[in-house]
């Protein structure tokens, strides 16, 4: 920022230059079926548990979700629509409902002039930190604390354990709107492949596996 801002006649000097770079360490926290089943169980029917098991059932990041829109949500179609102004790598994405996704969105009341899903007044949905510490302290009170973990822990897990259940690297990664991989490099520019249906599948797919464990 300050490099930035030299070049641009915005500041006189860089004061953290030459600063040691804190090491970055890729989280790998994947939640156990028990630990997905602990946290489904403790959620309520508020908004914040409404994304939360979004994000269980979707793989999606906590900003999409947080910032659904009714229209990127086109229950005719079963499709959720990002925009390449809304996904991490600036692409259109498009997410298949399945059954139970498709039941809480439409469980969600609308306002006569609000686009966003979440949230109250012209915003998207906040406060999710404070929701979270708040959600840790009831599980601790009322079952075995689970170890640390983070909304995005739940795409990782989502991403890993439909990978257990047999669903291709590849398909994994079109759920998930990675360019890694198959989308990854010079296969990335000639594979433009959707892979609707077989997110679509992938997807319910997941979706038994949760019903499942949280029945």
């Amino acid at each position: 920022m300050f490099a930035w801002g030299l070049k641009e006649g915005l500041a006189l000097n860089n004061p953290v230059i030459n600063t040691n770079k804190r090491e970055e360490r890729p989280r790998e926290r994947v939640l156990s079926d028990a630990e997905l089943r602990l946290i489904w169980k403790a959620l309520d029917d508020s908004q914040y548990g409404t994304i939360l098991r979004l994000l269980m059932l979707t793989g999606q990041r906590l900003s999409e979700v947080t910032g659904l829109r009714w229209s990127e949500v086109d229950f005719e179609r079963g499709l959720i629509s990002f925009s390449g102004q809304r996904t991490k790598n600036g692409r259109p994405h498009e997410v298949p409902m399945s059954k139970t996704v498709r039941s809480l969105l439409a469980a969600q009341p609308r306002s006569d002039g609000r686009d966003f899903v979440f949230g109250e007044g012209a915003g998207p949905f906040s406060g999710q930190s404070h929701r979270k510490a708040a959600l840790d302290q009831d599980m601790a009170r009322t079952s075995k604390p689970l170890p640390a973990w983070t909304h995005h822990d739940l795409r990782r897990t989502a991403a890993t354990r439909m990978a257990e259940l047999g669903i291709q690297p590849h398909i994994v990664e079109a759920v998930l709107n990675h360019l890694s991989g198959h989308k990854g490099g010079i296969a990335g520019i000639y594979n433009r492949a959707q892979y609707g249906p077989e997110k679509a599948q992938a997807l319910a797919r997941w979706d038994r596996h949760i019903a499942g464990l949280v029945r």
